[in-house]
């Protein structure tokens, strides 16, 4: 995800979580952690046709993860996109050396709770009434690298994931191909959608 994402990302948040939708400032700050060698955050776009489909976004602080957002537009529910945007996100809990990686996902969420289950988080607690103004209680979940092996396989037919890890030589995505000044594809995402 870069600065001119935020846009079409909160549109997403917006149709997705109108109660509870992360602000555009949020979005700034999590980007500002995520770029060069102290960087302590990834976050990511899938597009597809051009077109902001999902989003997903991780903090690593001392060998631990967190995912802080993953969302995939409605259209794309049930596609395998939230699981395609949650591999690259513990892709980049590897690359920060987690040992384990935590969320909070809507206790009334259990599509979004299974699709966690698969990749082997497993539920340690409960946040009340984290999720507001609707004071809904979150489950809190935790993967370890114990569970690591839970990976399923991915369907590499769904929207490119863009992400914000770059090859400073270059100035290339290094996961995606993505020029990083232009955003033109050279080879042709706990809020839980």
């Amino acid at each position: 995800m870069r600065w001119w994402d935020i846009e079409p990302v909160l549109e997403l948040e917006r149709e997705l979580f109108p109660d509870d939708a992360w602000s555009r400032g949020l979005f700034w700050s999590e980007l500002a952690h995520a770029r060069g060698p102290s960087a302590t955050r990834r976050f990511v776009v899938a597009e597809e046709n051009g077109r902001i489909v999902g989003y997903g976004g991780l903090s690593a602080v001392d060998g631990t993860g967190d995912i802080q957002t993953i969302a995939a537009a409605r259209e794309h529910w049930g596609t395998g996109l939230g699981a395609r945007l949650l591999t690259d996100l513990l892709r980049g809990a590897t690359a920060f050396e987690c040992h384990e990686v935590l969320l909070e996902v809507r206790v009334d969420n259990t599509r979004a709770q299974r699709l966690y289950e698969r990749f082997g988080f497993e539920p340690i607690g409960f946040r009340r009434g984290y999720y507001q103004p609707g004071n809904v209680d979150a489950v809190v979940m935790r993967r370890t690298e114990s569970s690591a092996d839970t990976v399923p396989v991915m369907d590499t037919d769904e929207p490119a994931i863009v992400g914000t890890d770059t090859d400073t030589d270059t100035g290339t995505d290094t996961d995606t191909g993505t020029d990083t000044d232009t955003g033109t594809d050279e080879q042709g995402t706990t809020n839980d959608g």
